[in-house]
């Protein structure tokens, strides 16, 4: 059930989505409330990052609403887009770091980009953000110098550096060791709380994600498969939640993709479709 408008940051109202034929989300409706941390998770390919697309705008809704701070986002022209842009902050999968920049000049980066500050406001802002992190001795460094988990402490300066309302993460833990995974997850609580952000990430980390979130939401097969604190998404008795939670082999999701059977396919009647088109021609 969707929260009030009043209640959301964010609101897809019977949206779908789709590539061509290919439909990724199907009549979806879900919020995102405001000042809390939101998961979103369920199967690979299940329309998670997509949803975090048609947020920022990359992409565009083909029915419904989708809505931030109660504007729907599908109907804005180019400079709506980048005003809504501005009070969002994205950190990509792996970071994305523009690596022939300096750390200090890649969360320096959007702070020259949209806005006119002068150099010495902009160098204290972006070593408070660095601090935020506990980067701020990292700032010489060079892209190519730091871990995988620096980088993506790195990221998430720059991803706050212009004070969004939203903070966007596509799986943050993603390739992560134990220690720099429950640093990740900690800073993502503790920067939501501290500067009393929206936060909403995309992840396949069951313990660290039900450790931090007020609000998860598991897609499947296009749509909402269950929302609700970790405690309710734990105790769901749908089959489809109940084997991603306990992480089940068996279950709605198969090991074997769809196809002939064993007999059809290995039988001694079985003539391969291209040994049938060799003969035909």
């Amino acid at each position: 059930m969707a929260l009030p408008s009043t209640e959301s940051l964010v609101e897809l109202r019977h949206l779908t989505f789709g590539y061509g034929e290919r439909v990724i989300l199907d009549d979806v409706s879900l919020s995102v409330p405001r000042g809390k941390v939101t998961a979103l998770m369920g199967a690979s390919g299940g329309g998670k990052t997509t949803i975090l697309r048609l947020i920022g705008g990359q992409n565009r809704a083909q029915s419904g609403e989708l809505l931030f701070d109660e504007q729907d986002v599908t109907p804005m022209n180019q400079q709506e887009i980048y005003a809504a842009r501005r009070r969002m902050g994205m950190l990509f999968q792996f970071g994305a770091l523009f690596a022939d920049l300096s750390v200090f000049e890649n969360v320096a980066f959007p702070l020259r980009e949209h806005t006119g500050l002068p150099e010495a406001l902009i160098r204290d802002i972006v070593l408070m953000k660095l601090n935020a992190v506990g980067l701020r001795g990292a700032r010489d460094l060079m892209p190519s110098e730091v871990s995988g988990g620096m980088a993506r402490r790195i990221a998430l300066a720059r991803a706050i550096a212009l004070d969004p309302e939203l903070v966007m993460y596509d799986e943050p833990f993603s390739g992560l060791d134990p220690i720099s995974l429950g640093t990740a997850a900690r800073l993502v609580r503790h920067l939501n709380d501290s500067l009393e952000l929206t936060s909403l990430f995309v992840s396949h980390e069951l313990e660290q994600t039900f450790g931090i979130a007020d609000h998860v939401i598991i897609l499947a097969n296009g749509k909402v498969a269950t929302e609700g604190t970790p405690a309710q998404v734990r105790e769901s008795v749908d089959p489809l939640v109940y084997q991603y939670v306990n992480a089940l082999p068996d279950g709605p999701v198969h090991f074997d993709y769809p196809g002939l059977t064993v007999e059809e396919d290995f039988g001694p009647a079985r003539t391969p479709a291209s040994s049938q088109a060799g003969a035909s021609s």
